[in-house]
């Protein structure tokens, strides 16, 4: 095994995929400390795992099923040190086309709130979505089968659906 070519081939792959680590750790951590640690915990089980890598998978598809399982790891030992469970900010917005920079920045947060609030399973889902997944791939990063990924991103659409309809009132 040449450690040096694997380290470069290793660091090429998290640099070129990047986005999928930040986005994950924002998910699942709120404060930017948190964020740290949990971006530096998934780079060490992605090399510590590299080794392992079956290149008859995508890198990406590998990567988001280490990555995630380290979050939502990472999420629960966190949860058990600190109460999280914060309620929504009393100040709910209002969507609409006519948006300001100001007024889609807090849409975004509101988003990311609600992301916040899933189940760790159904966050992971949920991003993996978001990301353009197939549901067959998102079955296969998350141990779980297509039919369940769709009923789960059904569930998560009505469930936004309501959240949002609620803001509108």
């Amino acid at each position: 095994m040449d450690v040096t070519r694997d380290a470069a081939t290793f660091l090429t792959y998290i640099d070129s995929n990047k986005g999928i680590i930040y986005k994950i750790a924002h998910s699942y951590c709120k404060d930017e400390e948190g964020k740290k640690d949990l971006i530096q915990e998934i780079i060490l089980q992605l090399w510590l795992s590299f080794p392992r890598y079956d290149e008859t998978f995508r890198w990406t598809t590998w990567m988001y099923k280490i990555a995630l399982n380290v979050a939502i790891s990472f999420y629960s030992k966190e949860r058990r040190r600190h109460v999280v469970n914060q309620p929504l900010p009393e100040q709910l917005l209002i969507f609409h086309e006519d948006a300001t920079h100001t007024e889609r920045h807090a849409d975004l947060q509101y988003l990311q709130q609600f992301i916040r609030e899933l189940r760790e399973i159904d966050r992971a889902v949920l991003l993996l979505y978001l990301d353009g997944n197939s549901q067959q791939e998102i079955g296969h990063i998350l141990g779980i089968s297509a039919t369940n990924v769709s009923t789960k991103v059904g569930r998560i659409k009505q469930q936004l659906q309501q959240k949002f309809s609620a803001l509108q009132k």
